[in-house]
């Protein structure tokens, strides 16, 4: 095996820089100085500014969608700048560039929403017609099955900037994920929403490491960081995401758990919230690809022509 790194000649570890981001990087680098017995300074994190960063002003599904999130780390990538990247993995389109490789998680974080108000308790306690903050097309078609009352606005920004829009009464609740909350041991009045409510993204609460599929030194010290309960959870899920066409554009939910095997639940809902088609798959673990894939047949199969139309 080549070399470890040193404080010398660290491995660069690329992210986005909000604070989020920036906190899951610290915990790749945690994870791989304790497992390999190195210093921190072995391991250099490198802040990387996106174009979903910059662009505040409009819904992603206008611009271009989930690659903006990643496109500047993975050029970074491949260019040599960064050793591997870190992701938000409900961030990731489900292919990667040539010459990349994502097959490294780490142990998933609660996978829930999080309903955050600063008066109110939970979705049935906000009064008629109340204003909902959100950029998320599966939060705002799942509210508007359960609320169709209830006004949704775009709401974009890092979860600093979602919380200032909602102290200046910009709307009156938002949604965060678990996850984020967590890794930031930020408390802000939120409640988890149980999964059987309101089901996450895929790969939500998930953080996933990008490298150079030749890149066999990062591979090895990689491997010993890995969480493989939820790789496993993460190939059915992204399976059927990616024979759904999976995008910005599409509200899409999906959970994979292993009791018993793999259970793995899916749904697909109208952009308005008006109808949602949902199923679910129990089989071995190691079926979990086919099983995300057949599970998107049979959405796909009951849905009709119009079902994803974005009006």
């Amino acid at each position: 095996m080549e070399q470890m790194p040193t404080p010398d000649r660290p491995l660069k570890i690329g992210t986005r820089g909000s604070p989020l981001a920036l906190a899951q990087a610290h915990e790749t680098r945690r994870r791989l100085a304790a497992a390999h017995g190195l210093p921190d300074a072995a391991f250099e994190i490198v802040a990387i500014k996106t174009s979903g960063d910059r662009i505040q002003d409009r819904a992603l599904r206008e611009a271009g969608g989930k690659g903006l999130f990643t496109k500047e780390i993975e050029e970074a990538l491949l260019e040599g700048g960064i050793d591997i990247a870190v992701h938000s993995m409900k961030d990731m389109p489900v292919a990667q560039p040539d010459g990349l490789l994502l097959d490294t998680y780490l142990p998933r974080e609660d996978v829930r929403d999080a309903f955050v108000a600063l008066t109110h308790g939970g979705i049935a306690d906000l009064p008629q017609g109340a204003v909902v903050g959100t950029s998320s097309l599966r939060r705002r078609a799942q509210l508007l099955h359960r609320r169709p009352d209830l006004s949704v606005v775009e709401f974009r920004g890092n979860l600093q900037t979602r919380m200032k829009k909602l102290e200046d009464g910009v709307a009156q609740a938002t949604f965060l994920a678990m996850a984020g909350l967590n890794r930031l041991s930020m408390q802000v009045g939120q409640s988890a929403i149980p999964a059987e409510d309101m089901m996450p993204a895929v790969a939500q609460g998930a953080i996933g490491i990008e490298r150079r599929s030749g890149d066999d030194h990062a591979a090895a010290l990689l491997a010993a960081i890995h969480d493989v309960p939820t790789g496993h959870r993460l190939v059915a899920e992204r399976a059927f995401l990616a024979a759904l066409d999976g995008s910005c554009q599409t509200p899409i939910a999906g959970l994979a758990l292993l009791e018993d095997g793999l259970w793995l639940r899916g749904e697909i809902l109208r952009p308005d919230g008006t109808e949602v088609i949902a199923a679910e798959r129990r089989g071995p673990v190691a079926d979990g690809a086919a099983m995300g894939t057949d599970l998107a047949a049979e959405l796909r199969a009951r849905a009709p022509a119009d079902f994803f139309d974005w009006h």
